[in-house]
């Protein structure tokens, strides 16, 4: 039996059996914009899988601001997974991609109880900005520490991030960066009905991996942003990943491509019209070449003069101080050997000094071999290590309570890799000497310091404060945890220029 018509403004738990003789789960019933939800139990905790947090992107709707939620009729069920959003299968992705769709604005909350006021973690998933989806909250322990967990979808690839001439004529002299205005109304529908699911919207963490931890430090610079979150955690991403800032002129002219290709003469209605099958196919031959030779189109940031007016790192500096965790793992990723051109490969993340920043590769006396091959070591470095180390500089210098680590756990004892902390973190598993990662994330959304006390933290190494004077940092290990010196890859950082 579903439970229909009017509901208080509080939410609701009803037992729903099966068969009259059997105990079935309990749904748990919310009102949210647009109508009421209904989700239900998982272990200990309530979940409600794709709220809609605004429209449909679709249509006219498709490469404009997110717009109010649509209201629907009845109890919609919110008790499975939503579609991701639109997307090609890259094998990590394939489940996502065979369930994708353009209407994906949507999150998922998982909570402990609907009554209370707990702090909030909202996550930004990664995927280069054109793949993944808000999959993982929903099913994480991060609950047991009385913390609300909530995931966010935002559009993806071309369609979260076109810019064209057209589009900025449309929408008052900017274009793109629609994945960013997504975020950021997530962040506002939070805000304003988190309390609903025994938040405080007084009390919000966001915190993401890769394009995810790129995307919330464009949400620390985001002017529109501001006051919808106090805390952040960025797992393994920067606001450029290495990458200068895309002027608007140079993304309108890849939005161009588009517009060629389809043969489209400026007409937005006829881009709007694209099917989506074609614009996924399309998108693959889109490509700006600054962005590492085209394979990072959608993480090159465009300074759009709109969700973003100036450069990020300058917005950050004028922005009040909000506690932030920094980190990368030793090993992110690179070519798989080193056969081939190395001196582009350095050029592209050190670009105007490649030549010197691979002698000085070269040199390394006694590379550390968990740091994987000279190929790997460079990208990691310019992608990943170098524009975080000066990301927390600038944090920390303009007074931002700052915390650095470095992660350094591999399957089997074997070498870590791009994105393998997430599991430590969602699922709550031990690395070195028995820390657990989830209890110092949990800390800084609780109390704003990963040494905070925890519903389940138990006692662990101090994770000092980054000072740009005396840098140390916090290192998860294979075997042990503690801190160390920071900035172990200095030598290589002074060929480096961006964030």
């Amino acid at each position: 039996m579903h439970l229909r018509g009017s509901l208080p403004a509080a939410l609701l738990l009803a037992s729903t059996p099966a068969l009259a003789s059997e105990p079935g789960p309990t749904l748990a019933v919310a009102e949210v914009p647009g109508g009421t939800v209904e989700g239900r139990t998982s272990g200990n905790a309530l979940v409600f899988l794709g709220i809609p947090y605004a429209a449909p992107p679709v249509g006219e709707r498709r490469w404009r601001t997110p717009a109010p939620v649509v209201p629907w009729e009845g109890l919609r069920e919110a008790r499975r997974p939503a579609p991701a959003c639109l997307q090609k299968s890259e094998g990590w992705n394939r489940a996502n991609w065979l369930h994708s769709s353009e209407d994906c604005l949507t999150l998922d909350i998982r909570t402990p109880s609907l009554d209370g006021k707990r702090p909030v973690m909202v996550w930004i998933h990664g995927g280069s900005n054109r793949s993944g989806s808000s999959a993982g909250p929903a099913d994480s322990d991060m609950t047991d520490q009385g913390v609300v967990h909530v995931g966010v979808q935002y559009r993806l690839g071309l369609l979260g991030f076109l810019s064209h001439p057209a589009l900025s004529a449309e929408q008052g002299g900017a274009s793109g960066n629609y994945a960013l205005m997504d975020q950021i109304a997530a962040l506002k529908w939070v805000h304003d009905n988190i309390a609903r699911f025994g938040g405080d919207p007084d009390n919000v963490t966001i915190y993401g991996e890769s394009a995810g931890a790129q995307d919330v430090s464009l949400l620390l610079a985001a002017p529109a942003a501001q006051g919808l979150f106090h805390k952040a955690i960025l797992q393994s991403g920067t606001p450029g990943f290495g990458m200068t800032y895309r002027p608007l002129a140079e993304a309108e002219a890849v939005g161009l491509q588009l517009d060629r290709l389809v043969e489209a003469g400026g007409d937005l209605e006829r881009l709007r019209a694209l099917s989506p099958v074609a614009l996924l196919d399309l998108q693959q031959e889109v490509a700006d070449p600054a962005a590492e030779g085209g394979r990072s189109t959608w993480l090159r940031i465009t300074i759009d003069g709109k969700v973003l007016p100036d450069a990020p790192d300058r917005l950050i500096a004028r922005h009040g101080p909000k506690p932030v965790v920094i980190g990368v793992d030793k090993v992110e990723f690179g070519p798989a050997d080193d056969s081939g051109d190395l001196l582009a490969l350095a050029e592209t993340w050190f670009p105007g000094r490649g030549a010197e920043a691979l002698a000085v590769f070269h040199s390394e006396a006694a590379p550390d071999p968990r740091r994987g091959h000279l190929a790997m070591r460079i990208q990691s470095d310019g992608e990943f290590h170098c524009p975080a180390d000066r990301l927390a500089d600038l944090l920390a210098a303009n007074g931002w309570p700052t915390w650095f680590y470095e992660f350094d756990v591999g399957e089997n004892g074997g070498l870590t890799r791009h994105a393998y902390e997430i599991g430590f973190v969602f699922e709550r598993k031990p690395v070195g000497g028995g820390v657990r990662m989830q209890d110092y994330w949990a800390a800084l959304a609780i109390a704003g310091d990963p040494n905070a006390s925890t519903a389940l933290g138990q006692d662990r190494p101090r994770w000092e404060r980054w000072n740009p004077e005396r840098p140390r940092q916090m290192f998860f290990g294979q075997s042990e945890s503690g801190m160390i010196a920071g900035k172990p890859r200095a030598d290589f950082c002074a060929f480096a220029s961006t964030f």
